[in-house]
């Protein structure tokens, strides 16, 4: 591109290639065109007789067929048009067709051996970069939109969305505005007057530098925070709550990296505890620690089993007492993943339709929380589906009921038993 070279010494005209370069000025280069070339140009310490280069991209690199040029005319045209678009690269370029525009790239690019070890490598070491830095929090592009004054709201800060700003001090401009300065005012008027400004200059910071302080440590979408943050130990987890609020001395990469820091001093901790304990049982070299750690294993297996088989043997000999200790056994197998609770039967009393379903059906439809009417009409659908089909498959149930997965399975499960319908 001539505009991202010094123009002409000459006559300050750009650059188009062919140029010629002084071989014996510089730096910076000295740089002429051939018209002022031809005509013998000197200038200070530039003499004719200079040895000189001609600088053109007027040769081959990767195919005898391309120039230099229409190398970066095809790199710049693949990253304007986008990788796929060759039309419109081979228009943007007008000296190559659409096909052998694809050709050389996909030969000398994205096949080239050479090349994709270097890519490889490069994405190698990013990699390796990302890993070892830490991560920086960014403003969210789509945040939520919770209600004003929720409980969300007040951990977003006050943002929102409507208005892209945050809900803080938004009465500082009351104290302005019925402030007019005019010229029959008292100088101790004027002085309070500008007093006033200059308390609501300082207002106007404050709140920006909450806003900046709220958006560069990607502040606004709190989930998206707490998702990231779950990738620490629980442990650092407190620790990362606790510190939230001298987020604000440092900035967001200085804190993500104080925070890495502490995770990985406890990293490092765990792992001089297990060396350690390796020390302490003999073990020399990494082959006998894992060993070790296998045998371990199977010990703490062994010693559960063998403390549950003294609590069967404790209570074997009272019946009622075995009874007991079963049922709490069963309980803890069958009980729900904690945080999660099973939703009550729904209560059918008063909903229309109940009358024409039979007791199994009821027990159905309070089990899977469904209403009779609704219940009704999936059934017709999907005996009237079987019917023409011959039978039914749970792929074709789950296509005509457009309701959770899961409550279709069950469904579909019980007019299999009750005989409705038949499985294709």
């Amino acid at each position: 591109d001539p505009f991202d070279k010094p123009p002409c010494r000459g006559c300050s005209s750009y650059l188009t290639e062919p140029y010629v370069k002084c071989a014996e000025c510089g730096p910076p280069p000295f740089l002429l065109c051939l018209q002022c070339f031809t005509r013998g140009f000197e200038y200070k310490k530039h003499q004719s007789d200079h040895t000189y280069e001609i600088m053109t991209s007027d040769f081959p690199v990767l195919d005898p067929n391309w120039t230099a040029q229409e190398e970066m005319s095809l790199l710049e045209a693949v990253m304007d048009c986008g990788f796929g678009n060759w039309q419109d690269v081979a228009n943007q370029m007008c000296t190559k067709s659409k096909e052998e525009c694809e050709k050389h790239y996909m030969k000398h690019f994205i096949n080239n051996p050479l090349f994709a070890s270097t890519l490889l490598k490069l994405k190698q070491a990013e990699e390796a970069q990302h890993h070892e830095t830490a991560i920086p929090f960014h403003s969210a592009d789509d945040p939520p939109r919770p209600t004003f004054d929720s409980l969300l709201s007040r951990d977003m800060a006050g943002y929102m969305p409507a208005r892209a700003d945050f809900e803080f001090d938004n009465y500082a401009e009351w104290d302005l505005r019925d402030i007019d300065f005019v010229e029959d005012d008292s100088d101790i008027l004027h002085a309070l007057k500008i007093a006033v400004v200059d308390i609501y200059h300082s207002r106007l910071k404050e709140r920006q530098r909450r806003k900046k302080i709220i958006r560069d440590h990607g502040l606004i979408n709190l989930r998206k925070f707490q998702i990231l943050e779950r990738r620490y130990p629980k442990e650092v987890q407190e620790l990362y709550e606790t510190m939230r609020r001298f987020a604000r001395i440092l900035g967001p990469l200085e804190h993500d990296k104080f925070i890495e820091s502490h995770a990985l001093e406890f990293e490092l901790r765990r792992e001089i505890k297990r060396l350690q304990e390796y020390r302490a049982a003999g073990i020399t070299n990494f082959c006998s620690a894992r060993t070790y750690e296998h045998l371990k294993k199977s010990r703490d297996e062994e010693r559960l089993k063998r403390t549950m088989l003294s609590e069967v043997l404790q209570y074997i000999q009272d019946s009622s007492a075995c009874q007991q200790w079963l049922s709490r056994q069963a309980d803890i197998f069958s009980s729900p993943s904690p945080g999660r609770r099973s939703a009550p039967p729904l209560n059918l009393t008063g909903l229309p339709g109940t009358e024409k379903l039979n007791e199994k059906e009821k027990e159905l439809c309070q089990m899977v929380r469904l209403v009779p009417g609704a219940y009704l009409e999936y059934k017709a659908a999907l005996v009237n589906e079987c019917n023409k089909q011959g039978g039914l498959r749970l792929a074709q149930a789950r296509a005509l009921i457009k309701i959770d997965v899961n409550k279709t399975r069950k469904i579909y499960d019980f007019l299999i038993r009750e005989g409705y319908i038949t499985k294709a």
